[in-house]
């Protein structure tokens, strides 16, 4: 089933409940598919993995925002925010944790014979493919440096 019908259900669901927050998150998620479908080279329906990232970018934003919100002290905002990432996240493949992360870093790490900074571009290229959807960029980045530059 696509991400777009189940949407329409889960909509469907959310009015039926009154649940505001998730209705209004749920037609974040939509606006985004359909911004997509029409968009450049648009006309056909996101493939899974244009779908995690559409997904991805979605959560990401709300957690920025509510970053921000927290810092000018608007808390109300932020909370809504955060509460809006945690439904989008629900739509996304279940993340791995810290630990299993790592290892596939130094899995990576191991495969490809890098040593140093330098081989940080062809390590993040095979790690971000490997974990797309499953973990953080921001974390993969992170633990890539980490274990690179000791």
């Amino acid at each position: 089933m696509s991400l777009l019908s189940n949407l329409n259900d889960e909509i469907k669901t959310a009015m039926k409940s009154k649940d505001n927050l998730k209705l209004e998150s749920l037609r974040a998620i939509k606006a985004a598919v359909l911004l997509h479908q029409t968009g450049k080279g648009g006309g056909k329906n996101p493939s899974y993995e244009e779908e995690i990232k559409i997904l991805q970018r979605l959560v990401k934003q709300r957690k920025e925002s509510a970053s921000i919100f927290y810092d000018k002290g608007r808390n109300d905002l932020a909370d809504n925010e955060k509460a809006q990432a945690s439904i989008i996240s629900s739509f996304l493949p279940e993340q791995l944790s810290d630990d299993q992360v790592e290892k596939y870093i130094t899995d990576i790490i191991t495969e490809t014979k890098a040593n140093g900074m330098k081989d940080m571009g062809k390590v993040m290229g095979l790690a971000t493919k490997k974990l797309e959807g499953k973990a953080e960029g921001k974390l993969i980045a992170s633990l890539v440096k980490k274990y690179l530059s000791s």
